[in-house]
């Protein structure tokens, strides 16, 4: 007797920076594999949550093929239908395949969902919202907002580069409320970032000890008098040792709240989705993907 066929609830982004490739050798290598797809484009991110609830019954598995974005919008969908989440990585910095050592190849990522061996990993919520990597209020959220979609598609990480440039030259800091285990930090700083796995901004580390199912969230504040002294730091970011400059304020917990003097966006994997005042914490465990179980 044949193996009965899992079932894949395929949802593909187009407008992801390679969601212009074929679809249809990944669907056979899928199918080769046993997995029955069925194909669900969507064209903007709310919709991912609702293809999911609405076809959760006739699926055991759920693949999303776009970018870090569209699969932190999949994430409370699948974790409130027990679904097992695979990834194709089909973004600009694709960041959370990065932390799983979910290969950039798409036949190679397609083979590791058709593997089947999943890891369950942590899940941030901003205001009930998922992130996979990275949530943050200031600079980021600012070169999310002014990032040009076409030019991330065409350039993509050096038009993240110059859309950089062109914020930097405008920052200005804020204040802020940090909130940790009761006790409330008041600060004037660039940015704040709360990351849940270990990579974000294309392969920049968000504390050298982080990893994606430790149970904890990593805070960082720039709290630098100078925002352009972050290019001698860009070091220090790509290894996850920028809480060692004195201007960089780091907390590590499981919850945090964050008010703003005025209401301020949250950046959470690239999109912008929620506002201040913002509270923050982990899900342990709360999702499985399919990854190599030795990925960091």
């Amino acid at each position: 007797m044949l193996p009965e066929k899992r079932r894949g609830l395929l949802l593909v982004n187009p407008k992801a920076r390679r969601g212009g490739e074929a679809i249809t050798p990944l669907v056979k290598r899928l199918e080769a594999g046993g997995v029955a797809v069925t194909i669900e484009p969507f064209d903007a991110l709310p919709e991912i949550s609702r293809d999911i609830v609405r076809l959760r019954d006739t699926a055991d598995l759920v693949i999303v093929c776009g970018g870090d974005g569209s699969v932190s919008s999949a994430a409370m969908a699948a974790i409130e239908s027990g679904l097992p989440l695979g990834i194709i990585p089909m973004g600009t910095a694709n960041d959370l395949a990065r932390t799983l050592g979910i290969p950039a190849d798409l036949g190679k990522a397609t083979d590791m969902i058709v593997a089947g061996r999943t890891r369950s990993i942590d899940v941030g919520t901003v205001n009930g919202h998922a992130f996979f990597n990275v949530a943050s209020i200031g600079l980021s959220t600012e070169l999310a907002r002014s990032l040009d979609p076409g030019l991330k598609r065409r350039f993509g990480r050096f038009g993240y580069a110059l859309a950089a440039a062109k914020v930097l030259s405008k920052a200005n800091r804020f204040k802020a409320r940090i909130t940790e285990k009761g006790l409330q930090i008041d600060a004037s700083t660039y940015q704040i970032a709360i990351g849940n796995g270990r990579h974000y901004g294309g392969g920049n580390i968000v504390e050298a000890s982080a990893s994606i199912d430790d149970g904890h969230l990593d805070l960082y504040s720039l709290e630098m008098k100078n925002v352009w002294k972050l290019a001698l730091m860009l070091r220090s970011f790509r290894a996850g040792t920028h809480g060692a400059w004195s201007e960089v304020r780091t907390a590590r917990c499981i919850e945090f709240d964050i008010e703003t003097d005025e209401e301020m966006s949250v950046n959470l994997d690239g999109e912008i989705v929620t506002s201040t005042p913002a509270h923050f914490k982990v899900l342990p465990k709360a999702i499985a993907v399919f990854a190599p179980r030795d990925g960091t």
